[in-house]
């Protein structure tokens, strides 16, 4: 929960081209693969980015084929990686593929049998939020943090600002009055990865011009606001080349930027069998739509699951003093209105379907795609329904 009184609160985001997404967007174009020949495939890959070199591994048990060298080098490609002079280019990095099945004991726990639902993949804590700072019911600082990100990437490819390569990053922080009240933006970081022999100036007058003024609003900028742009001086040597980038290694930038909980799984990589993943969007789903139907201006869920066992071990509902209806109704109101279930979570929210590495960069959260069906709010209804509101 954040501070009642005024305060500061800070997000960050990275490009795609951040080696940790890197790896991020190579296990879930891997995933899109097999779901596509398999929506039944069981899928857990992790990615590991170095200079000049990919590694591939987990467990994956599928019916279909894909060529995993080829997604890699075309991932890497489409994501700009495409001179040696970077030091990690998709036509000459080395491609290493170490992946087994998954193993038979959780499998048994996970198949859907003739005696046995469909059950969690694996035990574990899962947290969805949505509060009312921004139109999209996101916290106001990630929210920014990841336009700012998704401009830098827009610059580079539409060549308005053509000494930008693709690694960079972003961080806002918001000034707040109160609990829900965002008033100002106090600072604006960013790291923009460049081409050599760009002069620092026309580097900050074009990170500020084209990316900050873009995406920050002119009402939260003042004569106070810090903006920090590059300031080593030097941002040359950067994605995998200058460091490793490993899956699910950021997980706060994928959710709500530090605000709220995180159950400590990451999604990238991983099938929606396991919870990690389906179970944190639909709670996100959850708290959106209560949000969304007024019946609290922030709301925290908390799911909990037990390895092979279909049901939650329990639900959490969490307004942080904000509802205009009683915390215990509303989770009554919950546990009636939505299946928490991993079968039906991934039938209502339509998981099956190749749309995953779209989520690996700019967050999972808060975005407009219609792929995206954890972001609707069409239970609203529903829920305004059983509250009375």
């Amino acid at each position: 929960m954040t501070s009642m009184r005024p305060h500061l609160f800070t997000s960050e985001s990275v490009t795609e081209g951040h080696p940790d997404k890197v790896a991020d967007q190579i296990s879930d174009a891997i995933l899109d693969a097999i779901i596509a020949g398999d929506p039944g495939g069981r899928v857990a890959c992790e990615t590991l980015v170095t200079t000049g070199s990919a590694i591939v591994a987990g467990e994956i048990t599928t019916r279909t084929w894909v060529d995993m060298r080829k997604i890699v080098r075309e991932t890497v490609r489409q994501i700009g990686y495409t001179e040696p002079s970077l030091g990690f280019d998709y036509r000459t990095c080395g491609v290493l593929i170490a992946v087994d099945e998954q193993s038979p004991d959780i499998a048994l726990g996970v198949s859907e049998t003739a005696g046995h639902e469909q059950g969690a993949g694996d035990q574990g804590i899962m947290f969805g939020f949505a509060c009312k700072e921004t139109p999209e019911l996101m916290p106001m600082p990630i929210a920014l943090a990841h336009k700012l990100t998704a401009r830098l990437a827009e610059c580079r490819k539409k060549k308005i600002l053509n000494w930008l390569w693709p690694d960079g990053k972003s961080q806002v922080t918001i000034e707040y009055g109160g609990h829900c009240c965002p008033s100002r933006a106090e600072a604006v970081v960013i790291a923009a990865h460049h081409k050599e022999h760009v002069e620092r100036e026309e580097i900050k007058e074009g990170i500020r011009k084209h990316v900050i003024e873009k995406v920050i609003p002119k009402e939260m900028l003042d004569d106070k606001t810090k903006i920090f742009i590059n300031e080593t001086g030097r941002f040359v040597i950067g994605g995998p080349f200058a460091d490793t980038g490993l899956t699910g290694r950021k997980i706060i930038v994928d959710t709500y930027g530090g605000v709220g909980s995180h159950g400590g799984g990451c999604f990238s990589g991983k099938d929606p069998s396991k919870v990690d993943r389906s179970g944190s969007y639909m709670a996100r789903y959850i708290a959106k739509n209560i949000v969304a139907a007024g019946l609290a201006e922030r709301c925290e869920i908390q799911i909990a699951y037990a390895i092979g066992v279909a049901k939650p071990v329990s639900v959490l509902v969490d307004t942080m003093d904000t509802g205009v209806v009683d915390e215990e109704r509303i989770e009554r109101i919950v546990k009636e209105v939505f299946d928490m279930r991993p079968r039906p979570i991934i039938e209502q929210l339509n998981l099956l379907r190749p749309i995953y590495k779209k989520t690996a960069a700019y967050g999972h959260f808060g975005r407009e795609d219609p792929d995206f069906t954890w972001e609707k709010t069409d239970m609203v209804d529903v829920l305004q329904d059983k509250a009375h509101v």
